[in-house]
């Protein structure tokens, strides 16, 4: 075997990322690029070799052409290198090991051990990867190009969420054939700096020719050089046929390139590789095509079913194949083909009545063997040439046990099961729910056009013989229909389905109504399907539907709050808060959304524990149900829940979990609301002057900005905050004018208006618009005064206080956001009362209230630090200076009081009497009472007279 001839410079590059691995500002993936035998595997060995030299653990799996719907068998290849001995005692790597069973022993069915699906076994695998990289890891992956769906969305996973530590994972792949999503992860990362990219180009003569040809004559390597125009690969197979005799007819420059055989091989390297294989016997030809078609599984015994050879005969015919460089030894026992190349070549040639035999055979020994139906399936599939029951049985089992981590697979087996079903009135509906459950698997693997188009057939051909099969496609066909942003067809699908004749059953008319409701939602209508909503209530509870009827109300709940009716929506979230609570788990799976509604419409009303308490009840019935279309609403919920009661670093989890989903489902939409919520969660996160908020807004409204609607409106809005705060005032007020339609924001939100005016006031003030300013001031006011919402008043408040800040109204604007503050505490806005504080913080201290100041300064910075929030602390470093200045440190016995409740103190300690607190603070008595008992609380003292003791000792007065 020929080793790896040139490429320095690559080879640099390597060689500085496996010295520096670790280091954040490095790239986390190599991508190396080239045509078929240009070399890239070679690279790989040889970054293989180095990395093992260095004390690295090196994993390495390959692609192959013809197991291309086996799940995750690139990773599978790959982790056959995997030590299992190696210590762990963190939970992670024990459920990686759990996930890694079952991929070994059942591809796709990770069951086993409880090991979480799809995206689940995405983290469960980083966490393996981080706890190797402890001692450093490269993770090589080659032939990515052939490289099965279900491993496709596990490589752009660790492209965008790489494993910590000194990680480097190493990809080769050939450009042309590398599928769309594949390449456009790749880019998004080498955009990013995650990816860097070796392309291999034509090796020169002087490097190739001495090393691959070094006893051809001079003039005669030369040509052989021209010929294969630098391709080492060809080279090699054309200085074969020169010491050999074989004729070199028609073998010129251009001929490697212009010509392509049908397997996508450069047509003269085709010739001469087939030549090489035609002196084969006929034993051998039969070994060579067996293992060729049996790809994993061909192992001496498997080859001596599917030959008839007897065991001593294969054992002489492939021992004379590796002599001849034929066959290799591959992991595990089995026999592989010396490259790709040969074995597409061998594989396409080979009569497919005798694949197809091969492929019998092989089926039929595993099933003897007790292997499950999802290792049978690939064999089994390729066996089938008309209908046969039995087969499909096979098919149908493995595709349901690929649903939940490989869906792509799942379509792909039912394909097959369809293909050679009869179509006879008597299969109709078997043909029918197959055909539902291949949408499904097609929908949530991103190919939601096909799914679409097979929806409209099963529609039209369901006819009025099968009515609940039809509402059921249109049902799911309106789904595809909104991720594909056509909501009008949506709605009018599902509008002709309630005005047939006869109707839908009950519980199938309120499932048409609340999608009509939802439809309605997403397009900012929601008043125009108020009343399908409310019929929706009255029929499931005439129907004894306690499910439908919390489903229902749950809709009726979101769809007011979100319109800012606060009352009806309150009415709404009670009512089904209460149904929900006393279903069983199994009792809400059918319809889930229940709770994403009604966790979403909790959130729009600042409940913050019972939104909590559904958001996680959902995910649990979702994840343990298999409804991925679920999930990303309630993990983008979750993320702005923990976001506005900031606990950052689980919001930036919950919203990353979110675009995973978002980004496998391919719905525009749905991943520019995905990434809305996330650029938001960076904003906060993330340190000040960092672009990944702005960059991850600009995504968000590239692939979901363009519809009108909910998620476009957000994804706006979300992209303005984050522009202002990169500095930019009149790119903010253009991207939420645009989300609102106007100056006065008609189309956006009315429950979160008031929190975007206030953003929009505090960019006019920055860009000089004095006038704008005043009108969205004074607007935020009526409509947080309407909305009746702790945190919308308190964006109002703050907004006033912006106004009067820049009228150099110090005192009133303190007065503004103390209160914003507070109407942030009652409703649990812990984030935004922080940023209130270090707003108001430098103004107390111009306004001579130097420990008030200090006391807003450490509270505020105290709850960005505990819950993450690197904007906030950072902008607490920046303003501690001024805050600080000449101001005694609060000491650690009032450390635990809030700003209002240090003033409190220090007046009672002046010895104001409640009274008199109440009016110097233009607060109730009553408030003063409840501050003086918290503070009792808090600091330990029994008495008014203790407090104002320990004040003293302290030397601590409000106006010092």
């Amino acid at each position: 075997m020929a080793g790896l001839v040139g490429r320095p410079s690559e080879l640099a590059r390597l060689d500085a990322l496996l010295a520096g691995l670790g280091r954040s500002e490095l790239p986390v993936v190599v991508d190396i690029v080239g045509e078929p035998g240009i070399g890239k595997s070679r690279l790989l060995d040889e970054a293989c070799a180095r990395a093992r030299r260095a004390g690295f653990t090196v994993l390495r799996g390959r692609a192959t052409e013809y197991e291309q719907h086996v799940p995750f068998r690139l990773f599978t290849d790959a982790f056959a290198d995997a030590d299992p001995d190696t210590p762990a005692a963190d939970p992670a790597l024990a459920e990686a090991r759990s996930v890694l069973h079952g991929v070994r022993h059942a591809p796709g069915d990770v069951s086993v051990g409880g090991a979480a699906a799809r995206f689940g076994l995405h983290r469960a695998i980083a966490a393996f990867l981080t706890h190797l990289g402890e001692r450093g890891l490269l993770l090589a992956l080659d032939d990515l190009h052939w490289t099965d769906p279900a491993s496709r969305e596990l490589v752009d996973h660790l492209i965008r969420h790489p494993a910590r530590g000194r990680v480097l994972l190493v990809v080769a792949r050939r450009i042309r054939q590398t599928p769309t999503s594949l390449a456009a992860a790749l880019t998004r990362g080498a955009d990013s700096g995650a990816v860097l990219q070796l392309a291999l180009g034509p090796l020169s003569e002087q490097e190739s020719v001495l090393a691959l040809a070094p006893d051809v004559p001079e003039d005669q390597a030369k040509q052989l050089h021209a010929a294969s125009e630098g391709n080492p690969l060809y080279l090699l197979a054309l200085a074969h046929a020169c010491r050999t005799g074989a004729s070199l007819r028609g073998v010129t420059p251009g001929t490697h390139a212009d010509a392509m055989d049908p397997t996508g091989i450069p047509g003269g390297l085709a010739a001469l590789l087939l030549d090489e294989l035609a002196t084969l016997t006929g034993p051998q030809r039969q070994v060579v095509e067996a293992v060729a078609t049996l790809g994993d599984h061909a192992t001496p015994a498997m080859l001596t079913v599917v030959t008839g050879l007897a065991l001593q005969e294969v054992e002489n015919e492939t021992g004379a194949l590796v002599v001849r460089d034929v066959l290799r030894a591959g992991p595990g026992g089995r026999w592989v083909l010396r490259h790709p190349l040969v074995r597409a070549l061998v594989y396409e040639r080979t009569a497919p009545t005798r694949r197809a035999e091969v492929h019998r055979r092989a089926a039929r020994e595993l099933a003897r063997g007790g292997a499950p139906a999802t290792e049978r399936a690939r064999h089994v599939e390729r066996s089938v040439t008309g209908w046969d029951p039995q087969a499909a049985e096979v098919l149908i089992e493995a595709a349901a046990r690929f649903a939940s981590t490989a869906p792509a697979t799942t379509a792909h087996l039912l394909d097959v099961v369809l293909t050679h079903m009869p179509d006879t009135p008597e299969r109709f509906t078997q043909r029918g729910e197959l055909v539902l459950a291949r949408a499904r698997a097609l929908g949530v693997s991103g190919n939601l056009r096909e799914s679409r188009d097979l929806l409209h057939t099963l529609i039209e051909t369901s006819g009025k013989d099968h009515p609940e099969l039809r509402t059921q496609a249109v049902t799911q066909c309106a789904v595809m229909e909104r991720h594909l942003g056509h909501s009008p067809e949506a709605t009018a699908l599902l509008r002709r389905e309630l005005s047939r004749d006869p109707g839908p059953s009950p519980a199938q008319a309120v499932s048409l109504r609340l999608a009509l409701g939802m439809s309605a939602l997403l397009t900012a209508s929601y008043p125009e399907a108020r009343g399908d909503v409310t019929q929706a209530v009255a029929v499931a509870r005439a129907d004894d539907d306690p499910a439908g009827e919390a489903a229902a109300l749950a809709l009726a709940a979101l769809g007011e709050a979100y319109e800012g009716e606060t009352e009806a929506a309150a009415r709404f979230t009670d009512a089904a808060g209460s149904l929900a609570d006393a279903l069983t788990d199994p009792g809400l799976a059918d319809p889930c959304e229940a709770l994403v509604w009604l966790a979403w419409a909790e959130t729009l009303l600042e409940r913050y524990r019972d939104a909590e308490r559904h958001i996680t009840r959902g995910l649990g019935i979702a994840r343990r149900t298999g409804q991925l279309h679920v999930l990303p609403h309630l993990l983008t919920c979750r993320a702005f829940v923990h976001l506005t009661t900031c606990r950052l670093p689980s919001a930036l989890e919950a919203a990353e979990e979110a675009e995973s989903i978002a980004r496998a489902a391919g719905s525009d939409d749905l991943l520019g609301f995905a990434l809305a919520i996330k650029t938001l969660v960076l904003l906060l996160a993330r340190p000040l002057g960092d672009g990944s908020a702005l960059s991850t807004g600009e995504e968000a409204v590239a692939v979901g900005g363009r519809s009108r609607g909910w998620w476009s409106s957000l994804a706006w809005c979300m992209l303005g905050h984050a522009t202002y705060v990169s500095g930019d005032p009149h790119g903010a007020r253009e991207a939420i004018t645009r989300a609102g339609g106007g100056p006065g924001l008609p189309l956006l939100q009315p429950s979160i208006r008031p929190g975007q005016l206030d953003t929009l006031a505090a960019a006019a003030l920055a860009a000089g618009d004095m006038e704008a300013a005043g009108r969205w001031v004074a607007q935020a006011t009526r409509e947080a005064d309407r909305l009746g919402l702790d945190g919308q008043r308190a964006a109002a408040l703050r907004a006033q206080a912006t106004l009067a800040e820049h009228h150099s109204e110090d005192g009133r604007a303190v007065r503004l956001l103390d209160a914003a503050a507070g109407e942030y505490v009652r409703c649990g806005q812990t984030l935004w009362e922080a940023y209130s504080l270090l707003r108001a913080a430098p103004l107390a201290q111009r306004n001579g209230q130097g420990a008030r100041a200090a006391a807003m300064w450490q509270r505020a910075h105290r709850i960005a630090v505990a819950g993450g929030a690197r904007l906030l602390v950072d902008l607490a470093e920046l303003i501690r200076p001024q805050v600080m200045a000449e101001t005694p440190v609060v000491p650690a016995q009032l450390a635990e009081l809030t700003a209002r409740e240090l003033e409190v103190a220090g007046l009672v300690a002046e010895g104001l009497s409640n009274q008199d607190i109440a009016a110097r603070l233009h607060l109730s008595r009553r408030t003063v009472e409840t501050h003086l008992s918290s503070i009792y609380r808090k600091v330990s003292v029994p008495s008014r007279s203790a407090l104002t003791g320990l004040m003293t000792r302290i030397g601590l007065g409000a106006g010092s």
